[in-house]
């Protein structure tokens, strides 16, 4: 298995792993988490993402045929360029958040690793016998690192990589700047970590995956395991399949606004986001919630015994308890004071959400 010698490298500097719902296998802790955590306020930090899904959209339709089936704009798109983009269900149901990248001949799609299956069936179902699209999964074939922490740029530029600072979310390139590029082999670098931390998502071949991985920590990036990412998408505002995206909630209550183009013309689940944008009809959003003790996702948030939301995620942090919950839009916003079960809390607004 090409991913074995990555695990190895892995497990030699500490690693722990877990294999997840969908089978993966993924690093979970280095037995580092507070210095994973510094590293990605002060440094670099390198989080392995090969157990999300990579599926790869080709054919001379394949921006069109993207265009249709999720949120965001595809015709704009050029080569070099990405997007943010929801994919939904007929009624505006959420599915997944992923993010797109066009290359010259195909779009590369990065999407969360329990979706990967459904958003291979779901895009091969509405693909007609005339369109020239064609969809390849590549997820055993490469891996995706993410950089994060306001150091990143620096570390890149150690290894030769330039070019990269100040270019807009999710532009990316290939790289072919030893020591990163194996000698066949190219790495896609990514503007975008992710999260709202600054930083870089690479994308490269199986094969290169130990190398790279290497060459990174060697350059100065902390390996960060899955357990201190879960706890700043939580922080972060973002929102994850099977908590905060699932078939109870639509993009417009998730506050993923970035990804919604609002005049692209039909694609699925478009009248239902028209309407609600049209007639403000959200009746619940995303927020994140500061919390005086700990709480498990599911439990309900009152003010005065009124149900008024639902915790979806919940984490620990050095600065306290944190949860994500969707409130009641009626209710309030930032700086409402709830009760959840028996716990209070306080909304705040995060980093990753659209006000």
């Amino acid at each position: 298995m090409l991913i074995q010698e990555l695990h190895d490298i892995q497990a030699a500097a500490g690693a722990t792993f877990a294999e997840l719902a969908t089978t993966e296998t993924v690093p979970i802790s280095f037995g580092n988490d507070g210095a994973a955590i510094a590293a990605t306020k002060q440094g670099a930090a390198l989080y392995d993402r090969t157990h999300w899904g990579r599926i790869q959209i080709s054919g001379s339709d394949r921006l069109r045929f993207l265009h249709n089936q999720s949120t965001n704009n595809f015709n704009i798109l050029k080569p070099g360029q990405g997007c943010d983009t929801v994919f939904v269900t007929s009624t505006a149901r959420t599915i997944d958040l992923a993010t797109a990248y066009a290359t010259e001949d195909a779009v590369i799609l990065l999407v969360s690793a329990n979706r990967r299956r459904q958003l291979l069936e779901l895009l091969d179902r509405y693909i007609f016998p005339m369109d020239r699209v064609e969809l390849t999964d590549l997820t055993d074939t490469t891996v995706a690192f993410s950089l994060l922490g306001p150091e990143s740029t620096q570390l890149l530029e150690k290894l030769g990589v330039t070019e990269v600072e100040n270019q807009s979310y999710a532009t990316h390139k290939l790289i072919k700047t030893p020591p990163l590029s194996g000698d066949e082999e190219e790495v896609r670098l990514a503007v975008g970590s992710g999260l709202a931390t600054p930083g870089y998502t690479l994308i490269a071949a199986a094969s290169d995956a130990a190398r790279l991985w290497n060459e990174l920590v060697k350059a100065g990036a902390v390996p960060m395991g899955d357990r201190v990412w879960e706890q700043l998408r939580i922080q972060q505002g973002r929102p994850a399949t099977d908590f905060e995206l699932t078939d109870d909630y639509n993009p417009l209550e998730a506050r993923l606004l970035h990804t919604i183009t609002y005049d692209k013309g039909c694609y699925i689940g478009q009248e239902t986001i028209a309407r609600l944008n049209t007639y403000q009809g959200v009746k619940q959003q995303l927020w994140g919630l500061q919390l005086s003790g700990a709480v498990e996702p599911g439990t309900v948030i009152t003010i005065k015994e009124e149900k008024v939301g639902k915790i979806t995620s919940f984490t620990e942090t050095e600065s306290g308890f944190f949860g994500l919950a969707y409130i009641r839009t009626k209710a309030g916003g930032e700086k409402l004071k709830v009760q959840v079960g028996e716990v209070s809390g306080e909304v705040v607004n995060v980093p990753l959400l659209s006000s």
